[in-house]
């Protein structure tokens, strides 16, 4: 994760894309949404300048070359969307609400133990093996909970360190983007120059020579700007994954953060709360004030873990419904969804234009055959 800056190169090898066709259900139309222009005003003066040097290097009439186009930010890109899923496959959140569960319980079966008894102070008498029990049940659930907090301390700091990671990650995703940015104006800025400088010269020199070499030429031409601006949408596509990945990691942030939350909740809050009360128990213990102070404990204790038991279940909750929330909106979908839908009217669009360029172009063959028997047959005359 060391930092990087956007590079483009010509010699890489391909990347392998994988596509899905996986749509979600149509809802109604919504307002259209002005579609982004990609433009040079969005880099640097620097930037512009490595796009407009780089555009003078593209050769359209090297197949290997246009094959490889954008093939390293590609696999970039693929790479760090198969990392940023890994790391959602490994974190088991619900390990960490397990623990909290087992502390909750811990607390209760501490509890209603006591409860058996009488309540937390109703082996509160003057015999010394009722009060050795007492000590010895609070050092069985001290041991419990303290395993508890020092497993809860390790995922706790394993998430924030999972935090400071996804930054890195957005950052690294914020460089990818811009790469496949500059790729595709490099390529557009190429691709318009062949169009409109050397495409109209090939064609008006077929036009003049008549030669079938000098029209192949020009069709030839044509097909390797036709397969490059393919290759120009591919780049488009994985810029789309890119843009996509920013929110799907902050998501990711949000549920560790909330995680990390409500650990350090138990940590600072419920566990050194249930062990004041237990040490106060226990000092009330020797206490001479047998009726007023028990009464007086076991209200302020009985309450204290009401609240602390409410304020558990709360975050148990909560941190449930978090590692069950997906992490990509129905949107972001949809989006994806149409971009694909676009994508095949496209393609469907130039297909059609080619079987109707090829039908023009064989009517045109038959011309020309026609003429030349035409004037063999004039000659032999």
């Amino acid at each position: 994760m060391e930092n990087i800056t956007p590079q483009l190169t010509l010699d890489t090898a391909p990347a392998v894309p994988t596509l899905t066709l996986d749509a979600e259900a149509a809802e109604p139309a919504k307002p259209e949404v002005e579609p982004e222009i990609l433009s040079e005003a969005n880099l640097t003066p620097e930037e512009q300048k490595v796009v407009n040097d780089f555009a003078g290097q593209i050769d359209l009439t090297n197949s290997t070359q246009i094959l490889q186009y954008g093939a390293a930010s590609q696999k970039k890109v693929a790479d760090f969307s198969g990392a940023a899923l890994e790391n959602i496959r490994t974190k088991d959140l619900g390990e960490i609400g397990d623990m909290l569960t087992n502390l909750v319980g811990t607390l209760k079966d501490f509890d209603a133990e006591e409860e058996q008894s009488k309540g937390i102070f109703g082996f509160f008498k003057k015999t010394a093996n009722q009060l050795d029990s007492f000590k010895a049940k609070y050092a069985k659930a001290e041991t419990n909970v303290d395993k508890i907090e020092a497993m809860l301390q390790d995922h706790q700091v394993q998430l924030l360190k999972d935090i400071a990671m996804l930054d890195k990650m957005y950052e690294m995703n914020l460089v990818y983007f811009k790469e496949l940015t500059m790729y595709i104006l490099a390529g557009k800025k190429k691709l318009a120059d062949v169009r409109a400088n050397e495409l109209p010269k090939l064609v008006a020199k077929a036009q003049s020579s008549g030669l079938p070499e000098d029209a192949q030429a020009a069709k030839d031409l044509d097909d390797m700007c036709t397969r490059f601006e393919k290759k120009l949408f591919d780049l488009e596509l994985t810029r789309n994954i890119s843009v996509q990945m920013s929110p799907q990691i902050r998501l990711i942030q949000s549920n560790d953060t909330m995680m990390a939350e409500k650990i350090q909740t138990s940590i600072v809050n419920t566990i050194p709360l249930w062990k004041s009360q237990m040490v106060l128990a226990l000092g009330l213990a020797h206490s001479q004030q047998a009726i007023e102070a028990q009464r007086a404990v076991s209200d302020m204790t009985n309450e204290l873990l009401r609240k602390n038991a409410a304020a558990l279940k709360q975050g148990t909750i909560a941190a449930a419904k978090e590692s069950e929330r997906g992490i990509v909106d129905i949107e972001t979908l949809q989006q994806t969804n149409r971009s694909l839908i676009e994508t095949l009217d496209e393609v469907v669009k130039i297909q059609k234009d080619g079987r109707e360029k090829r039908a023009a172009a064989e009517t045109e063959l038959g011309r020309i055959e026609g003429e030349l028997k035409a004037k063999l047959l004039e000659i032999a005359r």
